[in-house]
Parts: C-alpha cells; structure tokens; sequence
C-alpha cells in the first residue's frame, strides 16, 4: 500500500519526524508506520522497545499531546505505529505549526496561521470586530442596493429592511460587540481595500502564461464587485459566438453567465481576505481560471466537493447577507448549479484544482466556441471552396474582411471600416466584391440584417 493523506511508511526513527505527527494532528489524524520501506513492507526494527518508550515521550515533550503508540510482529520482524488522532486546538512542535496536506508536510505562517487557529476556535475572520471601522464609513448607497435585493427576493421581512441601518446592521449580524465586523467592511464599506488590502478582483487577458495583453481590477464593496465583474469579462474578455436563427441574433459565450456568476459567488464567499491577495481571473482565448486564496473544510477532499454536500462557507457571515440579497443559495449547491449550467449549455464540465493555499476552477471552451481558431479553419475552408468555384481567388484582404464577418456577421459597415482601420467606401467595394463571387450575401435591410456566408 503506498503512502497517503493518513498513511506515512518510514523505515527507521527520525526525531525529525514529530513534525509530521504535529501535521497529523492538526489535520485529520493519521497514521504512521517504523519499520516499514516505501511499499508498507516490513523490514524490521532492532531497537523496537527503547522506541515504544522514547517516541511517546518525545511526542508529549516537544507537543503537549498523547498518541497511540504501538509494538506489531509480522514475520518475526517488529515494527511500530503511531496512530495520530485529530486535535481540536492547533498543536505545534517546537514552537512551529505544521498541517497535513495531501502525501505533505505544511509550515503554516502569517494568514494561514492566523486562519488555522481561528477556525480551531470556532471562530471566523468575517465576525471579528473591526475597532477603526465605523458607520460613517458605511456606503449608503451599497445598503440601498441590498434593500432592494433583499425586498425582491422576500427572504427576510419587511420591517427589518426599513430599520435605521445600526439596526439592520446588527440583525444582519455584522456587529460584534459594540463594533462593526470585517464582514461589514467588506459588504458595506465604501472603500474595503483602506482596511484590508486584496479585497478586490483582477482580471487579466493572456495570449500566452506569459504574455499578459492588458488587465483591469474591480474594487468596491464586494456586494458590487459582482455585476461589475461579469460585464467586464463579457463586454471587453470574452468573445461570443455570433450565429442567426432567421433575423434572431444569437451570442454564445464558452462560459455560460450563470456558471461565471456562481463560480465568482463562491469565490468571494470562501476566500480568505486577510491573505491580503485578490481574487484572479485569467483570461485566454480558450479557456478561464478563477484563482482565490482559501481552503476546502476541515476533513474535506476535491471528491467531497464535487459530490453533494452541506454548506459550509468559509466565511458565513458574508455567505448569509449574500443569501438574503438572492445571490446564493444556503444548501451547498453551488458546485451543482455550475455544473448543471455547462451541461445545459453543451460546454466541457470544470475542473477543479485544490493546492495548500488556493483553490482554483477552470473552465475550457469548445472547439466551436474558439472564435480566433473558429474564424481561421472556416474563413480557410471557404477560400478553398472558392476556389474550386471560381477562377479568381480570394484575396488576402477579403479573407480579413471574411474572417470579421464569420466573427460576427452583424457588423455594420462602419464597424467592419474601423476594425480593418480603411474606409467605408472600400469595405463596400469589398463587400460587392464577394458577393460578385457568389461567397457572401445580405440578408435582411442594412440596418438589422446580417452577412450571410455561402459555403
């Protein structure tokens, strides 16, 4: 058996290894086996009992704890277990805290520390109070907004929502104590990043990893970043698909607009702010990555994720104002729905990528959805065609214009003079052109009609 999440194989004791059982016991237990190589075969130990004696303790010297340490026979070789059970406080070796990630060994330092301990507490980053946040730094406009989002959706009473907002503020449970909350900065505030540094979203346009074309960044309270964010990727990153059905203009994205919105939900409810680093869209002609710094729950694998499960946000009290806004839905159906929408919509399932610090989803487009590579095999396909119809071939300037027209074939002629950078009246001659050549026709008037290519 090869070793695992809760398995370690180690053929001699190594002190070194208390960090490993320190990372056990801060993740979700394990198990590990002296004398024993890679494979879990037995090769023996020759100081088997001076260890059953050392090695408890050790454990309990350098971490405050007690394991379970056991002698085992197989073959006349001894070898030793040390079964590990799951803290519920964090436990450190030495000082250091190390975590149990995959077949690794983590240090955890800074944020992820912070985070580790906080959870161990029962406590979550978003319900701490913020002492230098108040509620004139409240955005009026943003709570306007909320209110009626709220009312649209009816998920929370009437009266509640016409309260001064310290009261709203309160029974949205986003004062703690006699402060406002790191969930009330971020939800309400006017300016987030003035108290917490990241809380916003990049978007970057990339021809290649290594080639960044051009990015843009979406601040504000988180309650905004969302439509601002989805018309951005829309409008200026992605190109669709354009297609007719008769006059009826038909625009098809490789990731379908409920799936980005929940993926980009998701990411804002389950991201760890005090990283400081903002959520990350990356942006290339096939393919889409939203990158956030956070983690899985407790106990939780990539298999729990994708199969139905229990809400469990990382940060519930941002996740429950969500909820009562009608954004999200409160029983863990988040992955579902994103799932759901990409079958609905005839594009590859994401794929989800879970490392120690971040957690990453990636949505792949469809050949057919590829507009740069769908615009050249065609505008190719038909140059050939062409020719075999007629003697005089395509030239290098229509195949542009053609290939504009298969990108979208209701552009008017001003849009098609300023993409090309010529003017009107030789994108008409163009046009004439090929339609002389029997490759293209109008259907419909000038004004609401659209190019149709023959081929």
């Amino acid at each position: 058996m090869p070793e695992s999440q809760n398995i370690e194989w180690k053929a001699k004791w190594k002190d070194e290894y208390l960090e490993w059982i320190c990372g056990f016991a801060n993740a979700q237990g394990g198990k590990i086996y002296i004398g024993c190589d890679d494979y879990g075969n037995v090769v023996g130990l020759p100081n088997a009992h001076k260890l059953l004696e050392d090695i408890p303790n050790k454990i309990r010297d350098t971490m405050g704890i007690i394991v379970g340490v056991n002698l085992y026979e197989s073959d006349d070789k001894e070898y030793i277990e040390i079964d590990v059970p799951t803290y519920p406080i964090g436990i450190s070796c030495k000082g250091v805290y190390y975590y149990r990630s995959g077949s690794t060994r983590q240090i955890l330092s800074g944020p992820a520390l912070e985070a580790f301990l906080m959870r161990k507490r029962g406590v979550t980053w978003d319900n701490q109070p913020l002492p230098a946040f108040t509620m004139k730094d409240i955005d009026e406009e943003t709570v306007k907004h909320f209110k009626q989002w709220a009312t649209r959706k009816g998920r929370i009473d009437k009266s509640v929502l016409e309260e001064p907002k310290e009261m709203l503020l309160e029974k949205l449970h986003l004062i703690n104590g006699s402060y406002l909350t790191n969930a009330a900065m971020l939800l309400f505030g006017k300016n987030p990043e003035r108290w917490q540094l990241g809380s916003y979203i990049k978007i970057g346009y990339f021809e290649t990893d290594a080639d960044l074309l051009y990015q843009d960044e979406i601040h504000g309270s988180i309650l905004e970043q969302i439509d601002k964010t989805v018309e951005v990727l829309y409008l200026k990153y992605m190109k669709a698909k354009i297609t007719y059905e008769g006059m009826q203009r038909i625009e098809r994205y490789f990731v379908p607009e409920e799936a980005l919105r929940e993926a980009l939900l998701n990411a804002i409810c389950h991201k760890q702010y005090q990283s400081g680093i903002p959520i990350q869209i990356s942006v290339y002609e096939d393919k889409l990555y939203i990158a956030n710094c956070g983690c899985l729950p407790e106990n939780w694998t990539l298999e729990n994720l994708m199969k139905k499960h229990a809400s469990s946000p990382y940060n519930p009290n941002i996740a429950h104002v969500f909820y009562l806004a009608g954004f999200i839905e409160s029983w863990g159906r988040g992955i579902e729905k994103i799932c759901s929408a990409c079958e609905n919509d005839g594009v590859p399932q994401p794929e989800y990528t879970i490392n120690p610090g971040d957690i990453m989803i990636k949505f792949t487009a469809p050949e057919d959805r590829v507009v740069g590579s769908a615009v050249k095999k065609v505008t190719e396909k038909v140059t050939e065609k062409v020719t075999e119809r007629v003697t005089e071939k395509v030239t290098e300037k229509e195949r542009e214009l053609l290939g504009l027209l298969l990108e979208d074939p209701g552009y008017t002629m001003l849009q098609l003079a300023e993409k090309m950078e010529i003017s009107r009246k030789t994108v008409a001659a163009r046009l004439k052109s090929l339609k002389e050549k029997g490759i293209i026709e109008r259907v419909g008037s000038d004004r609401k009609g659209y190019w149709k290519i023959l081929h």
